[in-house]
Order: structure tokens, then sequence, then C-alpha cells
């Protein structure tokens, strides 16, 4: 599940592209967060964190919980899994198994929940400079997800800044460790840095095609272009597409204007791209699955993780591009177009599946049709 990578255009400005790989359909919501609002995030026996919006951003989410009669979903329940604010900073939560364990803290001390990093993040920060010292300053707990059954947010997290900069948080068994990321680059378990020390038994790796050798008095020649490649991994695991997307990052030619960028870097997202069924796991056989906890609204004999959605965000532009599972397109965010508005807005992202092109309008609409436009 879920493979990030940074791309950057012949002037050197950054674009980030990540798909999010899983076997269920959920109810993702495209949403756009204004600044102004005051924030609070809870964890159970500890003093709330209160924090105010300072930045715009768009978001792809997903409700913290069920909604009830009593109750129905709010803006407030929204929780962030992809998005980018109005300073270029992005943040992505990708799957990763190992996160829980223990923790401590003591009881006085407001905790930060984990499944509000990315509200907190792209609301408070301008740069991972900041995002790094402000981990220096707030405690972050995980906590039981109810919409995974109770799992203990098994995921970790990065972010990136217009200047390339790159931020891993991750917890293992509980501890957080943050990680300089200098290839751009993300998937899933193992640890982070046992991904850069796996880099080393590729260092053969070039783009350059070697399509004739000689094998004694055997001259050998390929018939077409394309060897270079035969180097990189080919299946779908985490440390096969950690190292593929490491290739395509650094590899793939530089474009010579944003537009040309922004369709370079979907190019290179189509190569991670993952339909069902191409991979399955059985459940006889142990499965292998990155997120435990998510079932199937009807029983299904195998389960098949597939590329939900793919998003790219423009970082000097702030555009941000989504395209879903059951669409041919991305759909486009224009974040600047969006300055000032009074309140959340928030579309199902399967509302726009079938669109094309910039769908800002369509948002701003669905804030000023809502209660807290």
């Amino acid at each position: 599940m879920c493979t990030s990578l940074v791309y950057k255009d012949a002037a050197g400005k950054a674009y980030f592209g990540r798909t999010l790989e899983l076997t269920v359909a959920l109810p993702y919501q495209l949403a756009v967060f204004p600044k102004g609002a005051q924030c609070v995030s809870e964890v159970a026996g500890h003093p709330p964190v209160t924090f105010g919006r300072l930045h715009d951003f768009v978001a792809i989410t997903m409700p913290g919980r069920a909604p009830t009669a009593a109750a129905p979903l709010g803006p407030d329940d929204l929780k962030v899994i992809e998005g980018m604010n109005d300073q270029g900073l992005t943040f992505s939560l990708l799957s990763y198994p190992s996160a829980g364990g223990a923790q401590s803290l003591d009881m006085t001390r407001a905790a930060l929940a984990a499944s509000d990093l990315g509200g907190w993040i792209l609301g408070s920060f301008a740069t991972v400079a900041e995002v790094r010292a402000g981990l220096g300053r707030q405690p972050v707990l995980l906590e039981p997800l109810a919409m995974l059954g109770g799992a203990v947010s098994p995921f970790h997290y990065v972010a990136h800044d217009p200047s390339g900069a790159a931020l891993v948080i991750e917890f293992t068994k509980g501890a957080m460790r943050l990680f300089d990321n200098p290839v751009g680059v993300m998937t899933n378990g193992p640890e982070f840095d046992w991904h850069l020390t796996n880099l080393n038994n590729y260092t053969f790796l070039s783009n350059v095609d070697r399509s004739s050798a000689t094998f004694g008095a055997l001259a050998a020649r390929q018939p077409d272009s394309g060897i270079a490649t035969a180097g990189l991994p080919s299946s779908s695991t985490s440390v096969g597409r950690f190292v593929r997307a490491t290739y395509y990052a650094q590899y793939t030619e530089k474009a010579a204007n944003p537009d040309a960028a922004v369709r370079t870097l979907a190019h290179v997202m189509n190569n991670f791209d993952r339909p069902r069924g191409v991979s399955i796991d059985c459940s006889a056989n142990g499965g292998g699955l990155e997120v435990q906890g998510l079932k199937a609204a009807e029983p299904e004999p195998y389960a098949t993780e597939f590329t939900s959605w793919t998003s790219m965000s423009d970082l000097d532009r702030k555009l941000f591009f989504v395209r879903d599972y059951n669409g041919l397109n991305f759909v486009s965010v224009d974040l600047t177009a969006l300055a000032g508005l009074g309140g959340p807005c928030v579309l199902p992202l399967a509302r726009v599946a079938d669109q094309a092109g910039d769908v800002s309008g369509l948002l701003r609409a669905a804030g000023k049709a809502q209660p807290h436009a």
C-alpha cells in the first residue's frame, strides 16, 4: 500500500506524487480547510491540544468515526490522509504495521493524537524545518482507530516543502523517530532507514541502455531499447516499490516547464498504479495485507489491493491533482483561487471521479451549501 516520491523539473521546482492502495473502497472526502479556525486534538487521559489554523490547505480525508443520527459527521471529524497547504508544504499518511507499541507520557501533558497529525502539520507550519521543530515540542500519541476495528494507528508519515526538504515521521513499536529523507521516496515497511541501506544493493542501476556485449566469440545484441530497467525489482512489495520509485525520481527527464512537469509526474505515477486482482491474498494462506481491520461490505473470496486514488501536488503553484480508481482523468484544485473561504468545503471524492479539469468551483459551491459556510 502506498508509494510516494518527489520529482523535480529543469528549474529545480518540486512536485510530489503518491498512490494509495487498499483492499476496499472507503468514503474519501476531498476538502479545503481555510485558515482561522480553532482546532482541538484529544487523547483519552490527557489534556487536549488546541491550535489555530494558520494556513489554508486542501486534503483527501477520511471520517474518524462512524456517523449516527444524533451526531452526523462534520468537517472536524475528517482526518487528513494527504494534503498540501498554501505554503506548498505537503503531508502524507502511508501504511506501516510496525508503528504500534508501548508509549508513556505524563498524564498532565497535552498530547496530539496521531490521527490529527495531518491537520496540525498543514494548518500550523510552512516548512519541513518548522515541522521538525514543532514535533520536538509537541508529544504525539498513537491511538486505537474505530474505523480500523481498533488497530493502533498503523501508519508512518512524510512531509515535503518547495525547497525539496523531506521529513519522515515514523513510530516503530511506539517510539517516534524523525528522518531527513535524502531521496524523497517513501513506501511502507520495514523501517525507513532499512530502505536507505537497501539502496546500497542497487548501485549498478543506470538509465543508460547497454544493448550489446561479447561473450567469447558471440556478439550479443538487444533487439530493442529498455534493458537499463532489467535490474529493477518487479514486485509490488514495499521494498520493490521503494527501489523503483527512487529510480524513476532520479532518472526521469526533467521537464522544461510546470505544466510539462505535472504531465511527466503523472506518467511516473502510472508505474505504481495497481488494478484489482493483480495480486491477491487468500485468508487460508495467511495473507500479507498492510492494513488490518478493513472489511469489505460484502464477503469476498480473496482480498486484493488496488490503487484507490493517485494524487499529485505542484508545490510552487499550489495546485493539487487527484485521480480516483473509477476515473480516467485527474481533477485539479487551485488552492490559491480558493483563498478567503468562510468555512471548510467538502465533496465526496467519488463525486468528482468522472470529472476532468479544475473542480475548485465545485468545492466552493459545496462550501456555500454547507451549514458552516
